[in-house]
């Protein structure tokens, strides 16, 4: 009997995944357990595997395409099994909830109507049509579909665009191209909405001299190699253990105080920045938290982070000083107490023991839930940051 593949659903807070790529075309064979396609959440690059061995009988979703979890994405048969059957069996079912159906019954194109499909009067179109479509100018309204139910494909956007007048100079109002949020760009969209929506965030900057904390990464580097970043994880972990309010989640009317520092830093990506997490970062070494931080940036860039490598953060570090940035706002990440902003290090004239003379300095922004905690403790939390970062643990 066919098995269906589903979206699935790595978390409390996932509600749909986007299909990147199918790793297998339909009539390959498929066994259980091996990567059958990739999908993107909100936080990483996933593959699923084949739940089962048999033939890939249909693909009903596209790549790029984002569905609902719990939604069919493909359909497996066993060995024996008809493929052209049981990809007529999602056609039906696609055509019986779209009347308006056009035909077309080959496997590779049978698609049943899933969440990502428009309703209330919108044409049924694939979100790769939907996009070239915006970007070639053609009204969708009058492109007939080829897909199941009707469903307008790419293919049918580009016949259309092919066999259109060519169109007028645009003016400059109608050259700009719409961009839809898709992806990790539509979640962290959301995300950051969410957080300012549901908490009660307050920033605090102050300028700190760090310059025994470039002295003492100068000793240091002679044995291992690490950066500033390095060091401010270093002290956030250490800071967190002493001003535990700090290191708190709030779920409804309770505070639960997290035992750990799992530390998470805010990585830029393309499409959009990810948070791996260093878990227990209060016990590592300066030395293992340069070389797992290291490890997670790559494996982050490459698209490579597991599940387990962004979840379960209780505080975050977002760095622009790399970038030239001195102070910044940064939005908690959804239930966490605090996140860190670091500004750059600039040389600069400052009065040190009663003279002016030449420091380090660095500004940093503390974003805290003022719900969870004050002023005056977030303050003392940041006073801490900076002790820590210029002298290690004395």
């Amino acid at each position: 009997m066919a098995v269906e593949v589903t979206m699935p659903k790595f978390g409390l807070t996932m509600h749909e995944g986007t299909v990147q790529r199918f790793f297998k075309a339909v009539g390959d064979a498929v066994k259980a357990g091996e990567p059958l396609y990739e999908v993107e959440t909100e936080k990483v690059l996933y593959e699923v595997e084949a739940p089962a061995d048999g033939t890939l009988a249909a693909t009903l979703v596209e790549d790029g395409e984002t569905v609902e979890c719990g939604i069919a994405v493909a359909v497996i048969a066993e060995q024996g099994e008809d493929l052209a059957q049981v990809a007529s069996r999602y056609e039906k079912s696609a055509a019986r909830s779209e009347p308006a159906a056009a035909t077309n019954s080959s496997p590779q194109s049978a698609r049943p109507q899933t969440s990502a499909e428009p309703s209330g009067g919108r044409r049924a179109a694939s979100p790769i049509a939907r996009k070239l479509a915006a970007e070639l100018g053609v009204n969708l309204d009058r492109v007939e579909g080829s897909g199941p139910g009707g469903r307008i494909t790419r293919e049918d956007v580009e016949r259309a665009a092919k066999s259109a007048p060519a169109p007028r100079a645009p003016s400059p109002a109608q050259s700009d191209k719409p961009i839809a949020l898709r992806g990790m760009r539509k979640i962290i969209a959301e995300r950051m909405h969410q957080s300012l929506q549901q908490s009660a965030q307050l920033t605090i900057t102050t300028e700190a001299d760090v310059t025994p904390a470039t002295e003492l990464r100068a000793r240091l580097t002679r044995d291992f190699d690490f950066s500033y970043t390095d060091l401010m994880i270093h002290a956030v972990a250490r800071a967190l253990m002493r001003h535990p309010r700090m290191n708190t989640r709030l779920d409804g009317n309770e505070l639960s105080i997290a035992s750990a520092a799992n530390v998470g830093l805010a990585v830029a990506l393309e499409e959009g920045l990810i948070v791996p997490v260093i878990a227990g970062a209060e016990r590592k070494s300066l030395r293992e938290i340069a070389i797992e931080s290291k490890a997670l940036g790559e494996k982050a860039r490459a698209g490579h982070l597991k599940l387990e490598d962004v979840t379960g953060g209780t505080f975050t570090i977002t760095n622009l000083g790399t970038y030239g940035v001195d102070a910044f706002t940064p939005i908690l990440n959804i239930g966490e107490a605090g996140i860190l902003g670091v500004g750059r290090i600039i040389e600069k004239p400052a009065i040190y023991r009663g003279e002016i003379a030449r420091r380090a300095m660095m500004t940093l922004s503390l974003t805290f839930d003022h719900r969870v905690i004050d002023g005056v403790p977030a303050a003392e939390y940041l006073q801490t940051v900076i002790e820590v970062f210029n002298y290690g643990e004395r």
